[in-house]
């Protein structure tokens, strides 16, 4: 159709060659290049909430610009989180599973030993084809990709100093904030990526620590020392709480902490760090219990910062265009994502709700769904959470402790994998299902798997509570065997009724 406008406005039914090309390389240059003429939607951030919402607003038919200041896509997530982690995580499990276990299945192996460079190598390379997979997505959806760091010049307009060192100015009638969050500091630490690390520096070490602290005892702090205790190192987790993974179901909780213990991880809960020394060849930590009291030092090669994450706006100048945010940082949004200045909104780790990637790309999509006239939803209270230790943890919907606070009259139906028979014969059984449905009702109300493959078996429960299913929805669901699977169908039974193999 342009091509055309454009030849009766020559006055001419066909183009010369020339013409052509000088057309052709101008359409290249609107979908690959600044971004400079006025877009219908601009993210900031190319994160899993950003890509995905350029992605979908491309799908839609808005001309869109995605701006990332790492040069690379994917966000924390994919170049310094979620993907290379996991790389690390497997790894390291098939390296304990070949010291450990492979002799009890009859395979016998000697001298097996840890190349570590070939295992960063592993999952470098892991990161670097799933960021150019991006790439090629946005190029298949015509999503303009500027390098560089975005910052308002009003609420239409974003300046960017590209990686190339030159500034641009992309406008937009939409423009989303993506730019997730970052690594939550601790007064008096200050992370290095040496001998003190965040979570990236955990992720890119040189040498085995033979010592390992780790500061904090959430998702991240325990599948970082899961991946450097399993190659050798000697891991202890400091947490200033009473107990790990305050957000899990108490007694999936209980069960997880005796798993890790059992791993050789060690804990010490209700404690806090109250001094850092670097001077020497290592890291001296004091600390103390929470409520005050008597100081020891623990001695590491390596200390991990992993108390959490803090949303990144720093630079975007939201207090120039007056975008209202609360006391940590957050952005303001409604139902629509929109913030208080009139075509600006955000997404993802920077609003509140929970700091997943996952949580993220549902955002993105919902967000730019609302600007297509459709009408978008997430659900924040069925929003699945996984710790990828092994074995995993994984849960949706609400823990019993916060059922009881509802004060709703509930059931509770569990079924352990040492019953499974997929879980007996591969010698892999430990962990349950937990169910927690409405008594009443029988309405699922929360799902906790502690398994090899929790993440995995969690989504069976995401789509129940997602249409409000109840537990016996599920039980007469026929599930294949022999599978994991089996599990959540018995524990369901045993919700509402009775389980047949326990």
């Amino acid at each position: 159709m342009a091509m055309a406008n454009l030849a009766r406005r020559k006055g001419s039914a066909l183009l010369s060659s020339a013409e052509t090309l000088r057309y052709t390389f101008s359409l290249r240059s609107r979908a690959f290049a600044s971004g400079s003429d006025e877009n219908d939607v601009v993210i900031i951030g190319g994160g899993p909430g950003g890509y995905v919402a350029a992605i979908k607003a491309a799908q839609l038919g808005f001309k869109t610009t995605c701006i990332e200041k790492r040069g690379a896509l994917g966000g924390t997530c994919l170049n310094v989180g979620c993907i290379p982690s996991k790389a690390l995580l497997h790894s390291s499990h098939m390296y304990h599973e070949a010291k450990h276990s492979f002799a009890n299945h009859g395979v016998k192996v000697s001298n097996v030993e840890i190349d570590l460079a070939a295992m960063m190598a592993q999952k470098d390379k892991a990161v670097s084809n799933l960021t150019r997979g991006i790439e090629g997505l946005f190029k298949k959806n015509k999503v303009t990709y500027v390098k560089g760091y975005g910052k308002f010049l009003s609420p239409s307009e974003v300046s960017v100093d590209t990686v190339e060192g030159e500034n641009t100015v992309v406008k937009g009638k939409h423009i989303i904030i993506a730019t997730g969050s970052d690594v939550k500091s601790l007064p008096g630490v200050t992370i290095d990526e040496k001998k003190i690390v965040s979570s990236t520096g955990a992720l890119a070490l040189t040498e085995i620590p033979k010592k390992l602290v780790v500061i904090g005892a959430g998702y991240i702090g325990l599948e970082m020392g899961s991946v450097w205790g399993r190659i050798g190192s000697e891991v202890t987790v400091v947490e200033f709480a009473s107990q790990i993974v305050p957000s899990m179901d108490g007694e999936i909780r209980k069960q997880f902490q005796r798993s890790l213990e059992k791993q050789g991880m060690k804990f010490k809960l209700n404690t806090k760090v109250v001094g850092v020394d670097t001077s020497g060849d290592g890291v001296k930590l004091t600390v103390e219990p929470a409520a005050g009291g008597e100081q020891t030092i623990i001695e590491a090669d390596v200390v991990l910062v992993s108390a959490g994450r803090t949303p990144f706006t720093s630079g975007l100048n939201l207090d120039k265009i007056g975008v209202e945010t609360d006391k940590i940082g957050r952005i303001l949004v409604n139902e629509r994502f929109s913030t208080n200045v009139s075509g600006v909104y955000a997404i993802g780790d920077v609003i509140p709700g929970p700091m997943l990637a996952h949580k993220a790309e549902e955002d993105g999509v919902a967000c730019v769904e609302y600007l297509a006239g459709k009408v978008g939803h997430v659900d924040y209270d069925k929003v699945p959470g996984v710790v990828y230790t092994n074995p995993e943890v994984a849960s949706v919907g609400k823990t019993e402790e916060q059922v009881k606070e509802t004060g709703v009259q509930y059931r509770v139906g569990k079924f352990p994998f040492m019953a499974n028979s997929r879980a007996k014969a591969i010698d892999n059984a430990e962990g349950l299902v937990k169910i927690i449905a409405e008594k009443e009702t029988d309405k699922i109300l929360g799902v906790h798997i502690m398994a090899p493959n929790a993440g995995e078996l969690i989504h069976e429960a995401a789509i129940a509570l997602q249409y409000d299913a109840s537990s016996e929805d599920i039980a007469r669901v026929c599930h294949a065997h022999p599978t994991m699977s089996e599990a959540v169908k018995e524990a369901a039974m045993a919700t509402y009724d009775k389980p047949i193999h326990i």
